[in-house]
């Protein structure tokens, strides 16, 4: 990687962990603000119950008991309890050297003047605890091991007693100047936004960074401070809507939900209840990274409820967090209601119908690219873009466990174990040999046949839950696009993994039948696929429709009995027997086999597509087997529509022929 390269991606990383640190420090007191909202909502003059003796707790301890909790915090994440006490003490300094810095200021100005109100010091908490715990850390490290037995305490106790009362100094001096600074400049420039009604840019700058979690080191180090600081003077602030409003996440994943294609559209409305009432943003992140021009979307729907919240003059009493809808409703202060919910209400609304408009532009090109909604690699990228793992992100799907033993066998489980599982296996197969692990079984099966005796278990997304029941062990992979999935790329990784450290070719060797399995002769091929079973010019509309015309071509064959297409319409409610490259293989339910007189195939062409359900068909191969002989034509069809030059063959085709001859070269 180039230095020019590795530069921006060192520069995000720095600013992720920074972001981080902060949150860190804010997050567990987030509490400790909500009690002090809930004061202030209550118990100040314009509060719901006014009481001036119980109002008397909210100033001190929005001045002095959060700053030095959060201090506290700070020095603790560096050096335990010891660094925690140090850096309070040095916070404490900080407070009481910019009050002195204000009062001073305050008598230079004539009397009639407006003066200039407290700074609560949260900067300068987050400065100060891991300082001086880092601080107290480093001079413990000095005398480490030279303390005589039996003064160690002594020590202890005066060193941290000494360091603490230093740093308060220093803080009084150095630190409350520079924070006050800070403040100044920060509170300055959102008061010309605000009066220059340009609030709503920031959301140019923080909806792109929370998709890529930059966003802790402006929520955390500026807006949680500086809107503490409003909500203390006016009872609310603004500053907290303006990256915890969910409406912009949830327009997003409605948009998706609609007009989505695939594992995007199956999985964004478990992911929209997640994110609008848990509160947990970063689930609609992998949704963005998908496409990102969604970004336009989601920065519209944020200026819009900027701008709603400044037209009705709302805010919260305190940061919501996490950025639920119900947490932002219990921080809402009083006579904010209205424009708080429409705030919500119009940025979600905006996003839904900019990103519907993207979605719906893009549909074409992207089922054509097979681009047509695979969460994984989104879902991968956005856990790398914050540095770990995600449980919220996992239950959009994904791998569950890690091998820990060499993987000898993979299962590729469909619901008949015939169709799906079959092309699947096949192209999952190729890759796992490609790499140089022959020895490595690749299968398919039913998932009712399943046992909980293999390495790694691929299945359909629909179908996990009763793959898992079976399987427990397996490592569980699933799959939306069977043609091309990234999945498939991770399953080999984690196949070279496993060996990771021997060598390879210690994979034990495979079955005789499975070696042998791609290796068939093709003699057996046109005995399934008949000519007069191959159709080029479709007449079918829809998907129900499109099954019923590959159905028909199997009872003409002699192969089933019509009931047989029946069960092929009730395979399809029950999973999607889209494969994705253009292809839909509809087949029978494990029930119907008593209807299949012998193994056959359909294959009909839909040069202008049809509409299978939100994706793009072009070609549907309708299979009945016995005895697993229509085995070898689904490999070869899965290794042609796993080529894309393979499949433009196809859509180029002029006969009959020609199409069982491009079927035959795999």
């Amino acid at each position: 990687m180039s230095a020019s390269t590795a530069a921006p991606k060192g520069a995000r990383v720095a600013v992720q962990k920074f972001g981080t640190f902060l949150s860190g420090m804010i997050m567990p007191n987030i509490p400790a603000l909500i009690a002090w909202g809930l004061l202030t909502a209550f118990f100040i003059p314009a509060g719901w119950a006014p009481n001036e003796g119980l109002a008397l707790m909210v100033g001190p301890t929005i001045h002095y008991l959060l700053p030095l909790i959060i201090a506290n915090t700070g020095g603790r994440m560096v050096y335990d309890f010891r660094g925690g006490v140090v850096g309070t003490l040095g916070t404490m300094g900080a407070i009481v050297g910019s009050d002195y810095l204000i009062a001073q200021f305050n008598a230079t100005l004539p009397a009639d003047a407006a003066q200039l109100g407290e700074i609560h010091m949260f900067i300068g908490a987050m400065i100060m605890g891991p300082l001086g715990a880092w601080v107290m850390k480093k001079l413990d490290a000095l005398w480490a091991g030279k303390v005589k037995a039996g003064f160690e305490m002594l020590v202890d106790m005066f060193s941290a007693g000494i360091v603490g009362f230093l740093l308060m100094l220093f803080s009084f001096a150095v630190i409350a100047r520079i924070v006050n600074f800070i403040m100044d400049v920060l509170g300055s420039g959102v008061d010309w936004l605000i009066n220059a009604h340009l609030l709503p840019l920031v959301s140019i700058i923080i909806e792109p960074a929370k998709v890529f979690f930059l966003n802790n080191a402006i929520n955390h180090g500026v807006l949680t401070p500086l809107g503490t600081a409003q909500a203390s003077e006016t009872g609310k602030s603004i500053l907290f809507l303006l990256e915890a409003n969910p409406g912009p996440g949830l327009g997003l994943l409605l948009a998706y939900s609609f007009f989505g294609l695939g594992a995007a559209k199956a999985s964004a409305p478990g992911a929209a209840i997640i994110q609008f009432f848990g509160g947990i943003h970063e689930i609609y992140f992998p949704y963005v990274l998908m496409k990102p021009s969604l970004l336009i979307a989601m920065i519209l729907g944020g200026m819009t409820g900027v701008t709603t919240n400044m037209i009705f003059g709302s805010g919260l009493r305190a940061p919501a967090a996490p950025g639920s809808f119900l947490a932002v409703m219990a921080q809402t202060a009083p006579g904010s209601y209205v424009g708080v919910i429409l705030s919500v209400v119009f940025a979600a609304a905006v996003t839904f119908l900019v990103a519907s408009v993207i979605l719906r532009g893009s549909r074409k090109r992207d089922i054509e690219r097979g681009e047509a909604g695979d969460l994984s690699a989104a879902i991968a990228a956005t856990e790398v873009n914050k540095g770990k793992k995600s449980a919220a992100l996992s239950s959009l799907g994904g791998t569950t466990k890690t091998a820990t033993t060499p993987i000898t066998s993979i299962v590729f489980a469909c619901d008949a174990g015939m169709g799906s599982s079959a092309m699947g296996a096949s192209v999952l197969r190729k890759k796992v040999k490609d790499a140089g692990f022959d020895g490595v079984t690749v299968v398919n099966k039913a998932v009712r046949n399943l046992e909980d005796n293999v390495d790694v278990l691929v299945t359909q997304r629909e179908l996990s839950e009763r793959a898992v029941a079976l399987a427990p062990s397996a490592i569980l992979v699933t799959v939306d696009n069977f043609m091309n999935s990234p999945r498939y790329d991770e399953v080999v990784q984690m196949v070279v993994d496993s060996y990771a450290g021997g060598d390879a070719e210690a994979a034990p060797a495979a079955s005789a039948a499975a070696a042998a399995a791609p290796q068939r002769a093709a003699g057996t091929a046109s005995e399934v696929l008949a000519a007069k079973s191959v159709v080029l010019f479709g007449t079918a509309t829809d998907a129900d429709s499109a099954i019923t015309e590959a159905g028909n071509l199997l009872v003409r064959t002699g192969g089933v009995d019509p009931s047989y297409v029946d069960a092929m319409h009730e395979r399809e409610r029950l999973v999607s027997t889209y494969m994705g490259n253009f292809l839909a293989i509809p087949h029978g339910t494990n029930e119907a086999k008593d209807s299949v007189k012998r193994s056959t195939m359909s294959f009909v062409r839909y040069p202008n597509g049809i509409d299978w359900n939100g994706n793009d068909v072009k070609f549907v191969v309708g299979i009945a087997g016995v005895n697993n002989t229509h085995m070898e034509i689904l490999q070869k069809v899965a290794i042609t529509f796993s080529n894309l030059n393979q499949v433009e063959k196809l859509l180029e085709a002029t006969s009959v022929d020609e199409v069982i001859a491009i079927l035959g070269e795999a």
